[in-house]
């Protein structure tokens, strides 16, 4: 059995990467690396950095070879990500990097130049692996960086730097952000050159009010010691924040003069609006429901706001729609109008915003966009993911840009599922990949509109050689009129005279969707050995506050209700379910994590007559330790807000506990933090609650370092279940 888990988990993880093998975006950074003419584009493999004719990916041309890559005396660079210039004649190489929170953003850079043939490292006289988010200029002469928290210009002729910011310390942050910017609003890279390299806008957030979490470590050392990580729980001021422009030879910053309390908003989106005197931002205000979209005038930091949008929930910026990553701005009209996205009339809408503020509707109809995939100005469209009679699939379509048109689905119809793409800068061709629960992932060079394939990528032997699972959507109803959509997999030897236990997934928070039709939902890579082989029956429904394509309603009913209602509409959903005849009543468990570790305990606690078996990972015990950013975006703010939080934590409910309990976590969690685990504990302890606890020392969010754990973790996961809940048809 465990050797079967273990090559299963090997096979679903090589083929998530096969998944992505057209996605040469990295976790940050500059994206597909497409030519000027959009039909070739730049990746790394294993003869170097390349250049790959996406209408024939087998004709490659070698752009700088391994052994270019190896400096005197040295040996090869191992290159993460890198970039080009805007000439094409020079590469800026990241390399022996680390990790910084989510992602490896810091490290050491070089930079190639084709002509000269040169390899030279950049900041030289900076620590090993602090440089972050290098970036040429606009002229390719230069490239800016930031270093421990301050922005530095190098020039390439001379190799010498200039620091352009020297206040920088551990909490008083330049060019880039805090830890809960980064998670919550996707932040990292945090300054831009001006179009004509002579200027530098960055911001600049002050964190030195802002508290430590110390997260203990036991184990690396003979005495335990501290890590402190600047985290502003529920209540807590945010970090300052604020903009400023410095010239890029040195020089005084000026600093916009933004209205408004600097603590008390938040500016998640800058840039430069398409020309070198004036910066755009986008100001939320502390409760998230107010967004501004302002005009700073680089020269004397004048301020004014040209559009302005209100609601009663709150609004998600424009990142949630464009792959978590706030850099960019989409001009059209030679920089008179934006793109945006907003959910005014109740459904997710493209619109184009003109600098006087007046907008158009791009998308009409009721449904939703979910992502915009190239604005394609030239031909006057605009590409988008969406699909308007199925919540669980992804599709293409196209829509006109001035709005004049209805839109139009370019994704096959017979392709039922979902559908990602990366379209060329010419709108003319893209790589798209395409997966069901029934269908091995497919990846392809298409052209666009009339989506011909151009050239597929073969499926591996070894991946078509595993059994996927029979997986079942249906939609339920429940006793409050709310209809869910679900899927299952029921046992391989399946007996409809039979009952069945079942393990309900969730998650159940505005953050992600538990139930869509794409390749691996019904695995569940922490169980040791096949659910549907040992004769369980596992499922997960989607109830409300999920972002579903599913209209504004249904994302925001959860409001000030996260532990409430998103928690009612499970447990209504599963209460219809154990009216079906195979259906064990006895024998009902449910699991998750994070979020869905925190919708874990709610059901068990909240409805014990219907979940008998709980298994919790890294959950929010209480929604007053986390982070502002998220949980008050969602719940409101303190004081005058405090009883939704209160009555929307596991904590207020943990006396109610009656089923089987396992509580997972990692101490060196830096997101939900170990102290959730041990408040929950101590409320358990308090009412006399028996339960198992698993902890995992100096393992972070994911639970995935260290020799052994996922193997442990997956262990501990079949062993409990079994135990509570155990398997198979009576």
């Amino acid at each position: 059995m465990k050797n079967n888990f273990q090559k299963m988990v090997k096979i679903v993880l090589a083929v998530l990467l096969f998944i992505s093998f057209l996605n040469v975006k990295a976790q940050f950074g500059p994206g597909t690396q497409w030519s000027q003419d959009g039909f070739t584009y730049y990746e790394i493999n294993d003869k170097g950095i390349v250049e790959i004719d996406i209408r024939n990916p087998k004709n490659e041309t070698i752009i700088l070879s391994t052994a270019a890559l190896t400096p005197p005396n040295g040996k090869p660079l191992d290159v993460k990500r890198f970039s080009l210039s805007d000439d094409k004649k020079k590469l800026l190489l990241h390399t022996n990097t680390v990790k910084v929170w989510r992602y490896d953003t810091r490290g050491d850079y070089w930079v190639y130049d084709t002509q000269s043939k040169k390899l030279q490292q950049l900041g030289k006289d900076k620590p090993v692996s602090s440089l972050m988010f290098a970036k040429f200029s606009p002229d390719g002469t230069r490239v800016a960086y930031v270093s421990k928290n301050n922005i530095y210009v190098e020039e390439l002729a001379s190799g010498r730097n200039k620091a352009l910011t020297t206040d920088g310390a551990n909490k008083l942050i330049n060019g880039t952000f805090d830890w809960v910017y980064e998670e919550e609003f996707g932040c990292r890279d945090g300054f831009r050159w001006s179009p004509n390299g002579q200027s530098i806008a960055y911001w600049q957030l002050d964190a030195r009010k802002t508290k430590d979490y110390l997260m203990i470590n036991n184990t690396d050392s003979l005495y335990p010691f501290t890590i402190p990580v600047e985290y502003p729980v529920v209540g807590e001021d945010p970090s300052r924040c604020r903009i400023g422009v410095v010239s890029s030879g040195g020089g005084p910053t000026k600093w916009m003069a933004i209205p408004g309390d600097a603590v008390q908003h938040y500016i998640p989106r800058m840039e430069w609006a398409n020309n070198n005197n004036q910066l755009i931002i986008q100001q939320l205000n502390r409760r998230q429901n107010i967004s501004k979209v302002m005009l700073c005038n680089a020269i004397d930091g004048k301020v004014k706001t040209i559009y302005e949008e209100k609601e009663t929930a709150w609004i998600d910026i424009k990142s949630r729609w464009n792959d978590d990553d706030p850099t960019g701005w989409d001009w059209i009209k030679e920089g008179k109008e934006y793109i945006w996205v907003s959910e005014k009339d109740g459904w997710r809408h493209i619109y184009s915003i003109g600098l006087d503020g007046k907008e158009k509707l791009i998308t009409k109809g009721d449904y939703d966009i979910i992502n915009i995939s190239l604005i394609d100005e030239k031909n006057g469209l605009i590409y988008f993911t969406a699909s308007p009679d199925n919540a669980t699939e992804t599709y293409l379509y196209r829509v006109k840009i001035d709005g004049s048109s209805k839109a139009v689905r370019v994704s096959p119809a017979n392709q039922v599922g979902t559908h990602d793409y990366d379209i060329s800068p010419n709108g003319k061709v893209a790589l798209h990949s395409f997966s069901s629960t029934a269908n091995y992932p497919v990846s392809q060079v298409v052209s666009l509109p009339e989506h011909k394939v151009l050239s597929e990528k073969e499926t591996p032997a070894r991946f078509k050689s595993m059994k996927l699972p029979q997986v079942e959507f249906f939609k339920v109803k429940t006793e409050d009129g709310i209809e869910m959509d679900g899927w299952m997999v029921k046992p391989n030897n399946f007996d409809p005279s039979k009952k069945y236990p079942v393990v309900f997934y969730v998650y159940g928070e505005p953050a992600s969707q538990t139930v869509v039709n794409r390749f691996g939902i019904g695995l569940n890579r922490l169980y040791a050995g096949s659910m549907a082989n040992d004769g369980y029956i596992y499922m997960s429904v989607e109830g409300r506050g999920a972002p579903a394509p599913k209209g504004r309603e249904w994302r925001k009913s959860i409001y000030r209700n996260i532990g409430i209602l998103n928690i009612r509409d499970q447990a209504m959903a599963a209460k219809e379910i154990l009216k079906w005849p195979y259906i064990d009543k006895d024998r009902i468990a449910v699991w998750g994590w994070s979020g869905g570790g925190s919708s874990t305990l709610n059901l068990l606690f909240q409805y014990p007559d219907i979940y008998k078996t709980g298994i919790s990972i890294a959950a929010v015990d209480n929604q007053l330790n986390y982070d502002n950013i998220y949980q008050e975006r969602y719940m409101g703010l303190l004081p005058e807000d405090k009883e939704f939080f209160v009555k929307g934590s596991p904590l207020a409910h943990a006396s109610k506990l009656q089923g089987n309990l396992l509580l997972i976590h990692g101490t060196g969690d830096d997101n939900v933090h170990y102290n959730n685990a041990e408040q929950m504990i101590n409320e358990l302890i308090k009412h006399n609650k028996t339960f198992q606890m698993m902890s995992y020392p100096n393992r972070s969010h994911s639970i995935s370092e260290g020799e052994g754990t996922a193997k442990h973790l997956a262990s501990t996961f079949t062993k409990f279940l079994k135990e509570h809940c155990p398997p198979g048809g009576k």
